[in-house]
């Protein structure tokens, strides 16, 4: 009696495990298509990152350690990339998009339904659009005789040359005009879940619609706006058609931010395993960023 009663827990843990393995087959496929295609070449990169790889010029390849990281961080042009980056991200995603993304959405829920449809439409349209394609039309608004100085010109204003004049912020107006779509949906989503309720309630204590949008609709919608934060600062810190096909990094590096610069030396100066340590460094920035966004998400009781 005694041994029943001692493998009879054993016996319902044998099963468990036995219909977790059963349930989880499904997704074999996937994990194997992640390691394949995902976890595989990251491990690769990271390899080539401690070695002298080059594309051409060397026979062999040798491991040097962490030679590639002490060389970039000898590098004044690296610094200067993560600077480039760092304000290419501010300006274009964690103000720009996420700012007007938010006003955007709000003001939708005011328009009539025609209005919304139409804004709506153009505002993802220029999402759309594929990021070298986009580059191309930006290049072609910003340029010395493009579409924004023909307006200025109009209006009898001052023109200049934007993209040699103020490179990193034109690029930085392209990327918001490209990606603010994203966050207005992400917003209007969110701003539909408040409930009507608070907002009659705040209303009635005498609260005024920006204090209502203030301590009402932004705690409402505070772990959407870290999301949404965390989704565009990643995707901006990658950024590299846009800018390429508008500027080329230049001019004199004004918008060489790091991915430009990692492409410059592993595919332009063929110093493969150098640029793939700038790339590991990027991707360090990127996970310091998700950690603070992540944070924000924690409920309000941790």
């Amino acid at each position: 009696m005694s041994s029943t009663v001692v493998d009879a827990p054993a016996g319902a843990r044998s099963a468990h495990r036995r219909r977790t393995l059963v349930r989880g087959l499904p997704l074999l496929p996937a994990i194997v298509l992640l390691l394949a295609f995902l976890a595989g070449p990251i491990a690769y990169c990271v390899y080539y990152a401690f070695t002298d790889m080059q594309l051409t010029g060397a026979a062999e390849t040798h491991f040097v350690g962490a030679a590639n990281f002490t060389k970039a961080f000898e590098d004044d042009r690296f610094y200067h990339a993560i600077w480039e980056t760092l304000v290419f991200t501010v300006l274009s995603a964690i103000v720009g998009q996420n700012i007007l993304g938010l006003v955007i959405a709000v003001l939708m829920r005011a328009a009539s339904a025609v209005l919304r449809q139409i804004v709506g439409a153009l505002v993802i349209a220029a999402w759309v659009v594929p990021e070298i394609v986009a580059g191309y039309l930006m290049y072609a608004f910003f340029r010395d005789e493009g579409t924004l100085n023909e307006i200025l010109g109009f209006l009898h204003l001052p023109q200049q040359n934007w993209l040699y004049t103020l490179p990193i912020l034109a690029v930085s107006l392209a990327n918001v005009w490209r990606g603010t779509a994203f966050s207005m949906l992400v917003y209007g989503a969110a701003l539909a879940e408040v409930p009507q309720e608070l907002n009659e309630a705040a209303a009635m204590d005498g609260a005024g619609a920006l204090q209502r949008f203030w301590h009402v609709t932004i705690p409402v919608i505070r772990r959407s706006i870290a999301t949404n934060l965390m989704l565009i600062t990643l995707q901006t810190l990658s950024v590299f058609g846009l800018i390429f096909a508008m500027t080329k990094g230049g001019p004199s590096n004004k918008s060489t931010t790091l991915p430009i610069y990692t492409y410059q030396t592993a595919l332009q100066n063929y110093e493969i395993g150098y640029g793939t340590a700038m790339a590991l460094v990027l991707l360090v920035i990127g996970a310091l960023f998700s950690l603070v966004y992540l944070k924000a998400l924690r409920p309000e009781a941790d």
